[in-house]
């Protein structure tokens, strides 16, 4: 039995990891796959204000129930379950208001508390979502990110009468395309790299720009019969495209932002109140991972060529040299847990 931990910035340790057994409240998951995520690279990195050092990493997981706690009712040994990492407390302003995704005293698995990157991991049983029994483990595995996109495009109103531009074709930009298709969004994707957006095609993109060839602003500019797409997302964290995003979307548009750098972006008031803007920041998800599996389960979501590598978690330095080498040619390095 394995865990993955960055005991300190730049080192990553394979080490004996004994699971320990669930309080009342908890179910203890055997962990089956782990998604590596860019923040487990930020913590990798040091550049995560949040992790405290030595940090267990991971936050997007799935596995099966070995045993659960004395309280717990709904779950049982067997059960295979996906895990939602953001854990709250359910009693602060943000909780009350229905968004314990940015509760007070927020903890995410992998983050704040040490996360699914071992071969158990004790958990809130109601941060565990129930499988169906058809449905690949690998593929599960994909809900947490997916549950991002669905909490930005819930954060923005998502519609079918949206034109949609979505910066960046990493896997955050891929996530948040295939979850605004299904909502019959047309959906125009921009990156500066051609393999990227040629998955972003694959993924059912209407309109791909390479933003190195062409300006993303005059290609838009004719949506919506000339006042530019109504939904803008920054799938690439970047700051400085918050204004250009806030000049090429339309009057009564909506602007969704996920990323979390502390850099200042020039923006334009006057943009946002001419227009009337909308801007919408988005973090984690707000309990969405059981409507995700279920788009996942009736096929509405098909992600699994998202995977493009899957490692032993033995071999897990082998798959961060990977993404930190060669980052053109993954997009989601799954770990397998025996």
């Amino acid at each position: 039995m394995v865990a993955i931990a960055v005991t300190t910035p730049h080192v990553l340790q394979i080490l004996a990891d004994e699971p320990s057994a669930p309080r009342p409240e908890e179910v203890l998951v055997r962990v089956q796959r782990a998604g590596i995520c860019g923040s487990d690279l930020h913590i990798y990195h040091g550049s995560n204000p949040f992790a405290r050092y030595p940090r267990i990493i991971g936050h997007e997981f799935a596995g099966v129930v070995e045993a659960v706690g004395s309280a717990v009712s709904g779950l049982a040994e067997g059960d295979r379950v996906v895990v939602d990492p953001v854990v709250s407390c359910g009693r602060c302003y943000a909780c009350r208001a229905g968004r314990s995704n940015v509760c007070g005293k927020l903890e995410v698995f992998g983050v704040h508390r040490d996360g699914g990157f071992r071969s158990h991991v004790a958990v809130p049983a109601a941060n565990a979502v129930k499988l169906p029994g058809n449905l690949p483990i690998e593929v599960a595995a994909l809900a947490e990110p997916f549950s991002i996109a669905a909490n930005v495009l819930t954060r923005t109103g998502i519609t079918a009468e949206d034109s949609v531009l979505i910066y960046g074709a990493g896997t955050v930009g891929l996530t948040v395309l295939q979850v605004a298709k299904l909502h019959g969004a047309r959906c125009i994707v921009a990156d500066l790299d051609e393999a990227r957006l040629e998955r972003a095609r694959d993924f059912g993109a209407d309109l791909v720009i390479n933003s190195s060839a062409r300006s993303v602003p005059d290609v838009v500019a004719a949506e919506h019969d000339g006042l530019g797409p109504s939904l803008v997302i920054d799938g690439a964290g970047v700051p400085a495209l918050l204004e250009e995003a806030c000049r090429v979307a339309s009057p009564a548009g909506r602007i969704g932002i996920l990323g979390f750098s502390p850099a200042a972006c020039n923006v334009s008031q006057q943009e946002i109140v001419k227009k009337e803007l909308t801007l919408a920041g988005s973090r984690l998800n707000c309990r969405l991972l059981p409507q995700v599996v279920e788009w996942l389960q009736s096929g509405d979501l098909q992600p699994a060529a998202m995977v493009t590598q899957t490692f032993a978690a033995d071999d897990a330095r082998e798959a961060f040299d990977l993404i930190e080498r060669d980052p053109g040619s993954t997009v989601k390095v799954h770990l397998a847990f025996s």
